[in-house]
């Protein structure tokens, strides 16, 4: 075809992967009843006044299935990090024993589970959302160029399934993830 309308693919293409990470990205910080380290990945801790992620201040590590341990290297900051989870409304209560900071995931209960699910189906709707905006988007590129007579009705008609196809494709990437996500939040 011509060099606008890979141009409007490769912004399609960049706009649907930025969606698809996104929601793997979200998928990391829902917990499933077991200890993930990533559910600390956006809590922030003030220290020396610069807003600083925990594990730049010290190692998340998982002791046992259930239980976060956070060993902070500034041993003057437990308190403030301490603070910090606390404030981040993770839904879990850290305690320290002014060295070690542990987080212990409780059993999640069937309702808490069915909530989770929820949020996760809910994510994945939001995902296919941005997606179909993206499709949105790059379809009226197209017909703006077809409008402009410098894209004939054959190629445009072409144009039309291949941005179809890969949202076909980024579609089904979203619902294998979140049906995984589900499967991992339901096992008991």
């Amino acid at each position: 075809m011509n060099e606008m309308v890979d141009e409007i693919f490769s912004s399609l293409k960049e706009d649907l992967e930025k969606a698809y990470s996104h929601q793997q990205n979200e998928y990391l910080v829902i917990r499933a009843g077991r200890a993930n380290p990533h559910i600390l990945d956006k809590v922030m801790v003030e220290y020396y006044g610069v807003m600083t992620p925990i594990n730049q201040m010290g190692t998340i590590s998982v002791s046992e299935a259930r239980i976060l341990n956070v060993n902070i290297w500034d041993q003057s900051q437990i308190k403030n990090v301490v603070k910090a989870i606390i404030q981040a409304d993770i839904g879990i209560t850290p305690t320290d024993d002014g060295k070690t900071i542990r987080l212990v995931f409780p059993m999640l209960t069937e309702e808490r589970r069915k909530e989770i699910v929820k949020q996760v189906k809910k994510i994945c709707e939001e995902t296919k959302i941005t997606m179909r905006n993206a499709r949105r988007d790059s379809l009226d590129m197209l017909k703006d160029m077809k409008k402009d007579s410098t894209l004939s009705e054959d190629e445009f008609a072409q144009a039309e399934k291949d941005v179809q196809k890969m949202i076909d494709k980024y579609t089904e990437l979203a619902d294998k993830l979140a049906s995984e996500k589900e499967d991992e939040v339901m096992k008991v």
